[in-house]
This record gives structure tokens, C-alpha cells and sequence, in this order.
């Protein structure tokens, strides 16, 4: 098989992972090596079809000795099957990388014959990437759940971030639909990843001033992250959530990444695929996730026992807020920060603009969309010197309504609707094709 047939197979393989995210990682060209990678994240390109490329994000190979149903490379799946050799996978990365195609390497792979086997191959890959050609730019690399954490180490002194998906959202999941997987394979990757990264931290601290940036030994420099499969399993919002908190909190993670499932399979009790997951499902938890990271929510206060699913028709937040309108309307100009965060239209940057705006006199309604707040949704929901700029109090019936994604209402078509065959037809009886009476005639005036 040639190196492009095996590249189109392994690139397509590696669409269902998400988190390939780059920002963070800031390995500085220390002269004569090849690349950098900045904190802001790495440089990007865009295909014809608009979609922006910037890693090449690829599986060293796509066979899998693990049989996980949500899988689409899952061992019992007939497809076709290839893996890329170390050097081949070195190599195709400094061409497309001098070519100017990409600016970074995404590595994941199937298992092969075992954890550790796998994650040896791929160190080889990095070995020649950082050694031999002496490559600087940004390298996300996949940890296989069970490594062994010497290898775990030795992948992450050679990447800028590495990731171990944790997939499913419970341990009842994951022994139902990929029962080779265990929680604690997954798990000790995380911690010691996590003691690594601080132990680097650390030891940067403590180095400062006697060794050059390019001189302190890297581990991840760029952190961890992981992944969940959204609607594969009958797991609720609440659960994910939850989940979530405990690994930002417990292995200090950079990102949870969440990916709606894509039906591929056939186990009975996996979505058909007729029924994909709602992508709204997707948003409101990525939305969730930035409500608990920046805006001090916690995953109880957004759902409950007796309300396990996030809403579809509004953001969380604004959920929040309209069941609770005993908090509101709060007042902008003596508000500590974590209240100005609740208000629905305000956000982190705009908030702390309106902490360093009042230091200089009392804002005004008029003032607060100057400094970014979203008065659509914030008007609802505040007051200025004792000013409400609402038309609705909190806790009205219909405020709802104004809260819902886009304009509230919905969008009138040209064509066949009642209002405009009145206008067309004024004073006339409207019915559908079928005979049914869309309108009665207009009483005469």
C-alpha cells in the first residue's frame, strides 16, 4: 500500500477525535531546529471548502485489537485496514510541514497488539521528529489507556500536549459498551501526567534565571486534556457535568472535549442511525463546561435530580437566571464580579470592564453596550444607578421568550403565510389547499 492510500485511510480514521485543540504550548525555534510553537496557538489554513486546517491530525494505524461498540475502528468492523511505519509518519510531517500545509502534528492511534506496543511506535515516530530532524513545531500525541508510565513520560517530553479520552461518561458505560477499557487504565495516565506537569512547572520556577527556556526538560508543557462521547450511552447531562468538574478538579485538565456520537455500529442499545445526537445537545454542554470554568457555576446549580437534562431551547445560563428570579435584578455599579457573571449577556471580559469603568463614576444603562454587554438578553436582568432598562421583570410568564436562541420568534417566511395573503387578498377568507380555514374573513369596517 502506498504512503497516500495509507494517508487517506488514517486521516479519515481520525475525524471523531475532537480535542486537538493547540493554544498553550510555547516551544521556542532555539536555532537551527526546524518550527515553533507559540502560546497563542499555532498558525492556520484554510481548505477550498472553508474548513481551517492547521495540525495534521492522523492515526499511526487503524487496527485495534479492542472491540468498542461506539468505535469506528473497532476490531470486529470489516473496513480496510493500514498503519503507518515511524519513519513514514516522520517523514509525511516535515513535508507537508515545508510545503507549508500544516504548522503541527495530531497523533492518535488503534491499539496494536497491546498499550505499550503501540505508544513504542509512536514514540519512535516523535524520537525522529524532535531528534533527527530536530522538529520544534506543536505535537499533540494520543496516550492509550493501560501505558506504562515510563513510556507515558517519554511521550510527553517529546509532545506539547498529550490527551488520554476518557470516552464515556460512567463506569457502567464504559464496561457496557467497551468492556477491554478499565476506568483505572484511564485514570492513572491522568495523575501521572498531572504530577509530571506540576513537577515541570516546578522545577521552571525554581530553574528561572539559571537555564534558558530551551534548556528546561519539557513534559507537556501545554497540559492535558480528554474526550466524551455525547449520546452513546443513556448517561444524563447531570452525569457529564459532574464528571467533568472532577477531572478539571482532580488531574487538572486544560479542556474537556465533547463529541455528539456518530452512529457506526449496531449494538442494541446504541442510537440508530436514523436518530443521530442533537449537535444542540453538544452546544449546550461545551456551554456548561465554560459556565463552570469561568462564571463560578457549579454542575448542581445548572441541573438537579429532578431536572437531569440540559434545555434545548435556551443557554444555561439564561436557564439558570429565569429560575431564579429572586436574584435579579442585580445593580451593575456595586456587584462583585461573581454576581455581574450571573447576569445573562455579560461575560468575563465585559464584566471586568464594568468593574474598571464604575471606579470612575456611576454607569448608566446606556453605557453597559459600550463596554460589550449584550443588552438584548442583560436588560432583563439588571439595573444602573437603580435604572431597569426591561420591558419584563424578572420572574415574568413570557420572558422566556426572549431568551431563546436567536430572535425569540419565530421567522416569518414570504410565501403563504396568513399575514401576507391578507395583505394580498384584504377582507377575504383564507383556507389551505386542503379547504381548511386559515382565517376568516375580515368583519367590514
Amino acid at each position: 500500500m502506498n504512503l497516500a492510500h495509507k494517508l487517506e485511510i488514517l486521516g479519515a480514521a481520525a475525524r471523531y477525535d475532537v480535542s486537538c485543540s493547540s493554544s498553550g504550548s510555547n516551544r521556542q525555534n532555539s536555532g537551527g531546529t526546524l518550527g515553533n510553537a507559540a502560546v497563542g496557538g499555532i498558525c492556520h489554513s484554510w481548505t477550498a471548502d472553508g474548513r481551517c486546517v492547521s495540525l495534521l491530525k492522523v492515526l499511526m494505524s487503524n487496527y485495534c485489537i479492542y472491540d468498542c461498540a461506539y468505535c469506528a475502528n473497532r476490531a470486529s468492523l470489516d473496513k480496510e485496514r493500514a498503519a503507518f511505519t515511524p519513519r513514514e509518519l516522520a517523514d509525511l510531517t516535515i513535508d507537508f510541514y515545508r510545503r507549508n500545509y500544516i504548522e503541527g502534528l495530531f497523533l492518535s492511534s488503534g491499539v496494536l497488539k497491546s498499550p505499550d506496543h503501540t505508544s513504542e511506535i509512536m514514540m519512535q515516530a516523535l524520537e525522529i521528529l524532535r531528534n533527527e530532524y530536530r522538529f520544534s513545531g506543536y505535537i499533540h500525541v494520543k496516550i492509550i489507556p493501560g501505558t506504562d508510565s515510563k513510556l507515558v513520560d517519554k511521550l510527553s517530553s517529546y509532545a506539547d500536549r498529550v490527551s488520554c479520552n476518557i470516552e464515556l461518561p460512567s463506569s457502567a458505560s464504559l464496561n457496557r459498551f467497551a468492556p477491554q477499557k478499565l476506568p483505572e487504565h484511564i485514570f492513572a495516565p491522568m495523575k501521572y501526567i498531572k504530577q509530571g506537569h506540576q513537577q515541570y512547572l516546578e522545577d521552571g520556577r525554581r530553574k528561572r534565571g539559571t537555564l534558558s527556556k530551551a534548556q528546561t526538560p519539557q513534559f507537556a508543557p501545554a497540559g492535558q486534556t480528554t474526550q466524551m462521547i455525547i449520546g452513546a450511552s443513556a448517561d444524563t447531562d447531570l452525569t457529564i457535568l459532574t464528571l467533568s468538574k472532577n477531572l478539571y478538579k482532580r488531574f487538572s485538565m486544560k479542556r474537556v472535549y465533547y463529541s455528539a456520537y456518530i452512529p457506526n455500529g449496531t449494538h442494541a442499545e446504541l442510537p440508530p442511525a436514523d436518530t443521530p445526537v442533537p449537535l444542540t445537545r453538544e452546544h449546550r454542554i461545551y456551554q456548561a463546561d465554560f459556565l463552570m470554568r469561568f462564571y463560578y457555576f457549579e454542575p448542581d446549580e445548572l441541573l438537579d435530580d429532578a431536572n437531569q437534562s440540559l434545555q434545548m431551547d435556551v443557554d444555561p445560563k439564561c436557564d439558570w437566571a429565569l429560575r431564579h428570579p429572586e436574584e435579579y435584578p442585580i445593580e451593575v455599579n456595586t456587584a462583585p464580579l461573581e454576581r455581574l457573571l450571573r447576569i445573562p449577556g455579560v461575560g468575563t471580559i465585559s464584566a471586568n470592564r464594568i468593574i474598571e469603568a464604575r471606579r470612575m463614576g456611576g454607569l448608566r444603562l446606556e453605557d453597559l453596550r459600550k463596554l460589550g454587554v449584550v443588552m438584548k438578553r442583560a436588560q432583563f436582568f439588571l439595573t444602573a444607578n437603580g435604572k431597569f432598562g426591561g420591558i419584563l421583570e424578572p420572574g415574568h410568564p413570557m420572558l422566556r421568550g426572549h431568551m431563546v436562541d436567536g430572535t425569540g420568534m419565530a421567522q416569518l417566511s414570504l410565501f403563504n403565510t396568513p399575514d401576507v395573503l391578507r395583505l394580498a387578498n384584504p377582507g377575504a377568507e383564507l383556507t389551505s389547499p386542503s379547504g381548511k380555514i386559515l382565517l376568516p374573513a375580515a368583519a367590514s369596517r
